[in-house]
């Protein structure tokens, strides 16, 4: 547990993506649950939207 703590404390960058992905992730997910999509879609779905919240922590962390 104290290496990852300390693995996210130099990659805060890593940490946001992951919460970031993981929330929408199932966001996207409990959203598109009544819509008939095939499994293949809902991945390809997810994995935009992991992609996604990978640019979203990017730009959060803008100096």
């Amino acid at each position: 547990m104290k290496a990852l703590t300390q693995f996210f404390s130099k990659h805060p960058r890593l940490l946001t993506w992951l919460i970031l992905a993981l929330g929408m992730v199932l966001i996207i997910l409990y959203s598109s649950r009544q819509v008939p999509l095939s499994w293949g879609q809902r991945a390809a779905l997810a994995a935009i939207t992991v992609l996604l919240a990978g640019g979203c922590a990017w730009i959060i962390h803008w100096e």
